[in-house]
Formats: structure tokens, sequence, C-alpha cells
């Protein structure tokens, strides 16, 4: 090597622009976008992704929307994290359809892509998707509500609390769900409100917090106060239609039922709030990405589906103190015990 090429090779050592060894555990960094960092469910989702992080020596670096559906803060943390040369993002997506292009952009860049309980549209527009099974949980509550009605579920009055009105695909998941376990016919099971069930009053927004739920509720009361069952898109929105229910003396005769599995949804269960609720496990989702991305970085290997889905079953399980035969549920004091929130 002549003295000019070792001088050089020397220079670019000492600038840190050649020579480059492989990157350590220490250098892999993630990121986590929620849709807001207040619903508990996304503070256990960050929870489990910092303390796996932590475990594995990752960086994580956490961002959210600052409500349900602001996309836009989505985005620029996407932007963000691909220039901060993260290895991997786990997003829960406000707009499942609109985010894409960015999150492609993300993949292009050599990123793993990973949906956390919400799947995109389409859903291989992520490497993998860590969810609950959305349907399911729907079915679940749906069919609690039907057979705990009996014979009153054929003249019943069903108001549906959603979530945003771009229809993000937990929405549709959840709300279909709820109609094949309740035995609605959901027309097109792509979206909302095309239904024509007579039992149908009405689908409302609610952007999955308490005073949506609340407003939502009240909207659909005044369509039609006879409203006997409430299928709500999650738990704090389920505690908003009872404060409205409670205001016009409906709240020991209708049936509302949610998805989420929070402690506070919970206890609701137990004080006979909410009749049933399906539990799911952020704290799990998130760590499970976490996992994902290390591997990724250290091997280049992508997570797979479970068997028979086109996504990772992260599970559910009906939350009800009234069970029905036909169903397999757990009561209130054993889901305190694996609740979150």
């Amino acid at each position: 090597m002549t003295k000019s090429i070792l001088s050089a090779a020397v220079a670019a050592l000492a600038m840190g622009v050649a020579f480059a060894a492989p990157a350590s555990a220490a250098d892999v960094s993630a990121c986590l976008i929620t849709k807001t960092d207040t619903n508990p469910f996304f503070v256990k989702m960050k929870e489990g992704a910092a303390a796996k992080a932590k475990e594995l020596g990752v960086t994580l670096k956490s961002y959210a929307g600052k409500i349900d559906g602001d996309s836009e803060s989505q985005v620029a943390a996407i932007e963000t994290c691909i220039a901060d040369g993260a290895k991997g993002i786990l997003i829960t997506a406000s707009d499942t359809k609109g985010i894409v292009p960015n999150l492609k952009k993300a993949r292009d860049a050599g990123m793993l892509v990973i949906a956390l309980d919400t799947p995109l549209e389409p859903i291989d527009a992520a490497d993998m998707t860590f969810a609950t099974d959305n349907l399911l949980a729907g079915k679940l509550i749906g069919q609690w509500a039907k057979e705990t009605l009996g014979d009153k579920a054929k003249d019943a009055k069903v108001a549906f609390l959603d979530l945003t009105p771009s229809q993000p695909s937990v929405d549709i998941l959840r709300d279909q769900g709820f109609m094949m376990g309740f035995g609605i016919d959901t027309k097109d099971a792509n979206r909302i409100g095309d239904e024509n069930d007579p039992r149908i009053v009405g689908h409302d927004v609610t952007n999955g917090n308490e005073e949506g739920g609340r407003t939502a509720m009240e909207n659909l009361l005044q369509k039609d106060p006879t409203i006997n069952v409430v299928h709500t898109i999650n738990e704090p929105a389920a505690a908003g239609a009872y404060e409205a229910l409670k205001a016009v003396g409906r709240e020991k005769d209708v049936l509302v039922v949610s998805v989420d599995g929070g402690c506070p949804g919970v206890k609701n269960v137990a004080e006979g709030v909410i009749g049933a609720t399906s539990q799911q496990y952020p704290l799990q989702m998130a760590a499970l990405g976490i996992e994902a991305i290390k591997k990724f970085a250290d091997s280049g290997e992508k997570p797979k589906p479970t068997a028979g889905k086109d996504f990772f079953d992260t599970g559910v399980t009906l939350v009800t103190d009234k069970p029905v035969s036909s169903i397999k549920s757990i009561a209130t004091k054993e889901a305190l015990g694996k609740c979150w929130g």
C-alpha cells in the first residue's frame, strides 16, 4: 500500500465514512407510532414496546397522533423515522389506506413495517400485522348480545358507535363481526353503513373517546329513543354511551358491548356499565413487534403469520359476568389479572 493510499484510508476511518463494521444490537433503532398517547390501550402498547426494547438493547422512539384520525402527525413521524435511519416501524394507523404510500417509502428505504392492532388496506402494505382477530372480537360480543336477548333479539333496536368517518379496518372488522354474531346481514363486508336490517337504528362516530361516545349516543337516541343494544368500537366510547343513557334513565335496560379489555373497561363490566367486552392484549403485540424488528436487523428474517391467517394473531377473550352457554368466556375477576391501563 502506498503512503498516499494509507493516508486516505486513515482519514476515511477518522471521518467514519468507510470501513464500517456491521450494525451491533446497540445500533438497532425502532419507531412506535400510535393513534394517540392517551387511550390506555396505546399507553400499554408503548409500555410493552419500551420494556422489550430495553431488554433487547434496541433504541425506541415513540410518536402519536393528537386524536384518533390524526393521520398528518403519523405521516410526519414516518418521515422522521426514515430520516433517522430506524430499522423498523410499528404503527397503529389512523388512516389505513391513506398512510400506505408513506409506509411504502419506509419499506423502500429498507425498514421493516409492522402494523399493530389495525391492519392496513391492503394488509400486505405492511411486512406483517400483529393484531387481535378483530372480526372474531366483534363476533363474540354480537353472539353474546344475541344469546342474552334470546327471542327479543329479532325485535332489537341496535345502535353502532363507530370510530371515524374514514372507516379504518379495525372499525369495519369489529362492526361487521358484531353483525355476523348478532345475525345481521352485513351486505358489503368491507364497508360500514350499507346494511338494510330494520333493527339497525344507525351509525355514528366517536373518535374512540368518552366524549365522542356520549355525543354519538345522544344523536342516535334522538333518532330512536327505544334503542336497547349498543355496539361500541372501544371501552372509552362505551363509557360515554352509558353516561348518555343514564341521563335519560335508560342505563338499566340497554345492553352495551365493546372491545378492548383494559382495566377501566373490565371494571365497567363488573359494575354493569358494559355487558360484555372482548379483551385484547396490546402489550404482547408491541413486544412481539420489537422482537421482530431486532430479528430482522440481525438476520434479515421477517415474521410469519399465524397458520391459516394473513396476520399474527395475538389473541382475544370474551369477558362477562353474565356468561352464555354457547360462548367460552372469563369473568371480570380473572380478566382483571390480564387487563391493562
